[in-house]
């Protein structure tokens, strides 16, 4: 069992450097095996998700290396084998290798994903996508089987809910289908722009990533290709959250603050000092915040995936913030938390109300899921006294080294493991 310690209450000051976007890894990924060839990515995050992956490609005979941030997929040797269970379960990424498999053999067997639970999450989006590309998709106990065996044909498809795994999932499928795709109703994610680009560069010819329709003319064959991920926005939103709550002077680097357009938003309305340069963005030390409500939405809008981070910074602001999430309204497991520590919250009819300015305390608690912790992590920085969290694989799934980060600006946190 492993768990966090942190002793609160230090200033932080310093630089963050900015890794790979763990939700374009986890399409990558899968991806790379549509080529048949070598693909090498860069900047990919050293994340439990990411290692999940690569033992899932070992068991089918892909030649996978990870020095660094630099991983080398080798597929050519590689099987199509059913994937029923195991390290499939661990991560609700596991299911791009339907897309991706569908599109290198005609057929898979792949368990239903697993990762954190936001409430429900179904893949009939997914399901509707593959049929309507020609293949028969079955649940039988727990896993899905995928089969094409008079291959997969362009198709028009009209997204009924805005979906990032659904349309990555359908590019994945499509790339080598015979005539042209058309997916409606796209998301519009950066994450969708990097594997559109990955694809792209292996010989796909895949127009609109981006916007709401996507074009993709299927081609019969895709090469390896050498390509860099994106750097992870929810991350850098995180650390941009925790640098306003406990920061006296943090720098991030890496960061593409285009991709934070609604977040940066909303901490310029709380007054947080932001200076903002090409591929940096410094936090000053912040002297007074005022409360803001925020509402979640697909992107460019602001991000379900940094609902969580925020709310301890809200708790800093005088006054009563809310927080609508209209993509996971179950995504609240971190409150009960926060009052643990101390803070005056509640939920009232899927709206999170919050009260500060608030003096947060040191307590035992537990992370729900990764956003969730990553939540407890900053108000754990923010806390008089020792805050201990439990539960913390949750959050190395998604945040890479973030101990060591922590610790480089000053940080007394340690990662124990019994």
């Amino acid at each position: 069992m492993k768990k966090i310690i942190i002793n609160g209450g230090r200033p932080l000051t310093g630089a963050i450097t900015i890794s790979g976007a763990k939700n374009s890894a986890v399409a990558l990924i899968p991806a790379a095996i549509l080529a048949n060839d070598i693909v090498t990515l860069e900047g990919v995050p050293d994340i439990q998700d990411v290692h999940s992956l690569m033992e899932i490609l070992k068991e089918m005979g892909v030649q996978v290396t990870f020095a660094g941030d630099t991983m080398t997929i080798d597929s050519r040797q590689m099987v199509s084998i059913p994937m029923p269970s195991g390290k499939i379960n661990s991560l609700r990424a596991s299911y791009y290798f339907m897309g991706a498999l569908l599109g290198r053999f005609q057929e898979g067997v792949v368990g239903l994903p697993g990762g954190c639970y936001l409430g429900p999450r179904p893949i009939d989006l997914h399901v509707k996508g593959f049929e309507a590309l020609g293949a028969s998709v079955t649940n039988e106990l727990g896993a899905m089987y995928l089969n094409a065996p008079q291959g997969l044909y362009g198709a028009r498809i009209f997204m009924d809910v805005i979906s990032i795994g659904a349309t990555i999932n359908v590019m994945l499928a499509a790339v080598t289908a015979t005539g042209t795709t058309v997916i409606e109703n796209a998301a519009k994610e950066p994450e969708i722009i990097d594997v559109a680009t990955l694809l792209n560069n292996m010989g796909a010819k895949i127009r609109g990533a981006g916007t709401d329709v996507i074009r993709i003319e299927g081609v019969t064959k895709l090469h390896g290709t050498h390509h860099a991920i994106i750097p992870d926005r929810i991350e850098a939103g995180t650390y941009l959250a925790l640098a306003a709550a406990c920061g006296e002077g943090i720098t991030l680097k890496n960061v593409i603050f285009e991709h934070l357009d609604s977040f940066i938003a909303k901490l310029q309305e709380m007054g947080v000092p932001l200076t903002i340069s090409e591929d940096e963005i410094h936090v000053a030390k912040v002297e007074k915040l005022e409360p803001v409500n925020i509402r979640t939405v697909p992107y460019p809008g602001f991000a379900t995936d940094l609902q969580q981070p925020i709310t301890p910074l809200l708790l800093k602001a005088s006054g009563s913030s809310e927080v609508v999430d209209t993509i996971y309204p179950q995504r609240i497991n971190h409150i009960p938390e926060l009052a643990r520590m101390g803070a005056e919250v509640l939920v009232e009819s899927n709206t999170i109300l919050l009260k500060g300015p608030a003096t947060l305390t040191g307590a035992e608690v537990v992370a729900s899921d990764l956003r969730a912790g990553a939540c407890l992590v900053i108000a754990g920085l923010m806390a008089t006294g020792t805050t201990t969290i439990f539960n913390v694989d949750y959050i190395l799934r998604g945040y890479d080294h973030l101990v060591e980060k922590l610790q480089a600006v000053g940080a007394d946190i340690t990662l124990v493991e019994e």
